[in-house]
């Protein structure tokens, strides 16, 4: 609906009476969508999917000023890469370990810190653009963004597949009757693939915003993130497999540049 909603008027011709369907449509159609799904749905199943529309009409947004010719066109594909890869995390948990699956599966409410770091190149992307709009108009360097936000999607939902039951959200203090370690697949080129992806996803946004500064501010502090967050579950991971996990530790890193994890004896 979004989607024919947006492109209606590049088929049909622009008049005022499709000006307003390209523009106001969208809204008045994700109302009447939200108030049918509150109609028909109630619980869980309800706040799956309102959030689930909410993606999809921002990604369907993300397309629309993606055919843009102008500055326009990176704000695009900045939605359309923010959008997927938060429905996607839902829906690869719910494809590899559906017993976990929660509405925070979307990561919609990771942390606080997530979202200021969001608004905050939301903010220096505005700010640029009003003032030197020509540094957004480099669409080559914002389509390098893009390849490293599908790459590190990719990258990471294929760990979430390769792992299955054995990945989670959260670092895990308990080890489950289940729980086995995983070394095979993209798990034999670095001990934390997911973490990998999410890492160059995270720079690849604010490369494709065209942000100088937040590409520098996300890099130290997704790498300042994620060398606790290694050293806090890799810690868990020794006490759960012991001499089985510090030996894969000897034959493979991290895959984050300068973090090693844990460092027991001289082994890494």
């Amino acid at each position: 609906m979004f989607v024919i909603s947006f492109f209606s008027a590049s088929v049909l011709g622009y008049t005022s009476e499709l000006w307003a369907l390209t523009y106001w449509g969208p809204a008045l159609y994700f109302c009447l969508l939200n108030f049918i799904l509150r109609y028909f749905l109630k619980g869980f199943t309800y706040e799956v999917a309102t959030r689930a529309a909410l993606l999809g009409s921002v990604f369907a947004t993300g397309l629309y000023f993606a055919t843009f010719d102008n500055s326009f066109h990176i704000f695009g594909l900045y939605a359309m890469a923010i959008s997927m890869f938060h429905f996607s995390e839902f829906f690869t948990v719910a494809l590899t370990n559906p017993q976990t699956l929660t509405v925070d599966s979307f990561i919609l409410n990771h942390s606080s810190q997530y979202w200021i770091a969001a608004v905050t190149s939301w903010l220096e992307a505005g700010v640029e653009y009003y003032f030197f709009p020509s540094m957004k108009s480099y669409f080559w360097l914002s389509h390098i963004g893009v390849v490293m936000c599908i790459v590190g999607e990719l990258f990471r939902k294929v760990a979430m597949f390769t792992a299955k039951t054995n990945f989670n959200h959260h670092v895990q203090t308990v080890k489950k009757p289940d729980h086995r370690l995983v070394t095979n697949g993209v798990y034999s080129l670095c001990r934390h693939p997911s973490y990998v992806g999410w890492f160059y996803w995270s720079i690849g946004t604010q490369i494709i915003l065209l942000n100088p500064v937040c590409v520098v501010i996300y890099t130290l502090v997704s790498w300042m993130f994620f060398n606790e967050r290694i050293f806090a579950e890799e810690m868990f991971l020794i006490s759960f497999f012991g001499k089985q996990y510090l030996e894969y530790q000897k034959r493979v890193s991290t895959g984050l540049p300068f973090i090693k994890g844990v460092v027991m004896d001289g082994v890494s």
